[in-house]
């Protein structure tokens, strides 16, 4: 009984008696607030594709962790020249013995761009991917 009136004395005196209670965290009536831990970061190295026996094989760098949304669009485009090139290299066999209408003239081989229906083809090729680069085939975040 004598302590709390000497505990309201001091706090009358000083301003607190009660000490500082925001540093007593030994109570058990006291709720720890636990924070969900975070996630990891963004680790390039654990993404699909990194499998043995190269594992994860970025020599020059460009991949960081933490970065998904440039890794993702490096990705994107490693898929994408990848198709193109093998379009390419289909399309490089395949002129030699296909011939489209109004093109029979032109040579097979790098001769065709240099030649008038070839240049009209290749310009036309040209306008055509650049559309669908541009309009259709987008990077969508959702896919």
């Amino acid at each position: 009984m004598m302590a709390i009136i000497g505990m309201f004395f001091q706090d009358g005196l000083t301003g607190s008696a009660w000490g500082d209670w925001s540093l007593y965290t030994a109570s058990p009536l006291r709720a720890e607030v636990d924070e969900p831990p975070k996630p990891p970061p963004f680790d390039p190295a654990k993404q699909v594709g990194a499998m043995e026996p190269l594992g994860f094989f970025d020599p020059a760098g460009f991949s960081k962790v933490g970065d998904k949304e440039g890794f993702q669009n490096l990705r994107a485009a490693e898929i994408k020249h990848g198709r193109v090139a093998m379009m390419a290299a289909l399309g490089a066999v395949a002129q030699h013995y296909i011939k489209f209408p109004g093109f029979e003239t032109v040579p097979a081989g790098i001769g065709a761009v240099t030649t008038p229906p070839g240049t009209y083809g290749f310009a036309a090729l040209f306008l055509l991917s650049g559309a669908m680069e541009l309009a259709v085939w987008t990077q969508d975040p959702n896919k």
